[in-house]
């Protein structure tokens, strides 16, 4: 070989080597040395939340989606119960805060770790914290109340009392946005074919979610969802006595469980612009479905607060479970801290018309019990009979 030949390849590879060298020294000093800061605001997450708190009530809702007092109450109410501690480098209130962003207005993280000034593991670690917080906070206030008498909402209106006076409240199943893996999408597509999780949800007539029931498929039936809450690990809140739930036709009519006619007008907008019931089973689905429209209300609250329930991020497919559950959690403390929210009174009319996103009338491979079904198809005639009566009379 010739050795100017050899002796050219020899420096070319000496200063091949430099360059890589030089590289990697610049690199290491742009990173650890001379690193220039990735968030830099002077204005911190602890004095971000703080200029809501002192600042406009609207800007504070318009951001939290709650009033000024109502989050400092929540921001005690989830020390107390929940446990929550102020961090070394988060107080309690700017991890509550920067929760409620995420949530209500569904911004992804990054977003989040820019706006309150903090690196991308420390908002996902508190957004962990607050989420398991807020759903311990659920098991104390997502519960029934006061059902040992007729409730005040049935007992003052002449379209719902006598016949309803044992109603405790309605129950139904609605679609949230889910994620999923591309093995698993298929279980998970709902009737519009999208990734969804389909939660069942009770609630009284304050509109406060008594029963809360999420991680399913969104293939998955109501009344399939319906029958495993009631398995006795998950402490569904069963009627007694007399008492039932008004459900819609794709849950099973059993006893405690009232359902309308099927294959008679049943929602509110077929009964739109004055049209009057025929027979006594469209009066009774009439006045069934304008009494348990209350849970699509709820929904309607709910899906309109929270944003996330529409979009959902790409979480663990276990912390999408907790995610409706801490949404309702907010919303019952909402309702029990400050009745008249701006959402409340937008969804407060009886009558409105809401989209029922979760019905579902297939009830295939769900086996009830003969003799419950008779039991509650007799109530239900019965209750029927009555109210068509009177009806004529007036």
């Amino acid at each position: 070989m010739d050795c100017s030949s050899e002796s050219s390849t020899d420096s070319y590879l000496d200063d091949f080597g430099d360059i890589i060298i030089a590289s990697l020294v610049t690199e290491y000093q742009q990173s650890f040395i001379s690193k220039t800061p990735c968030r830099n605001s002077k204005l911190t997450g602890r004095m971000y939340t703080l200029e809501f708190l002192l600042g406009n009530e609207t800007t504070c809702y318009d951001n939290f989606r709650m009033k000024k007092t109502v989050f400092l109450n929540f921001c005690e109410t989830l020390r107390d119960v929940g446990n929550l501690r102020d961090g070394k480098k988060v107080s309690l209130q700017e991890a509550v805060a920067m929760f409620l962003i995420i949530v209500c207005h569904n911004l992804r993280h990054r977003l989040v770790a820019d706006r309150f000034q903090h690196s991308l593991h420390t908002i996902s670690k508190w957004f962990r914290i607050v989420l398991r917080a807020v759903c311990k906070l659920g098991t104390t206030i997502i519960r029934p109340r006061n059902q040992t008498t007729t409730h005040p909402y049935i007992m003052g209106n002449p379209k719902y009392f006598p016949y309803f006076k044992n109603c405790i409240g309605a129950i139904d199943g609605t679609h949230v946005s889910a994620w999923a893996p591309a093995t698993k999408q298929t279980a998970f597509r709902g009737r519009k074919v999208l990734i969804t999780q389909n939660v069942l949800a009770v609630c009284d007539f304050d509109m406060l979610f008594t029963f809360v029931y999420s991680g399913w498929e969104g293939t998955a039936n109501d009344a399939r969802v319906f029958l495993d809450a009631l398995t006795p690990e998950n402490n569904f809140p069963k009627p007694e006595g007399d008492q039932f739930y008004l459900v819609d036709s794709g849950f099973p009519n059993v006893s405690g469980y009232l359902a309308p006619f099927r294959r008679q007008r049943y929602h509110m907008r077929d009964f739109r612009d004055g049209v009057r019931p025929q027979r006594k089973q469209e009066l009774f689905n009439y006045r069934h479905s304008s009494l348990r429209n209350i849970i699509e209300r709820c929904f309607g609250v709910l899906k309109a607060r929270f944003p996330i329930l529409k979009l959902m991020p790409n979480y663990p497919v276990r912390r999408q479970r907790l995610i409706p559950i801490a949404c309702c959690t907010v919303h019952n403390f909402i309702r029990m801290q400050y009745a008249r929210d701006n959402l409340f009174d937008q969804y407060a009319q009886e009558d409105l018309i809401m989209d029922a996103q979760g019905l579902q009338v297939d009830q295939q491979g769900v086996n009830v019990d003969a003799n419950q079904a008779a039991e509650m198809a007799h109530v239900r005639e019965t209750i029927a009979d009555q109210m068509w009566e009177n009806f004529n009379r007036s």
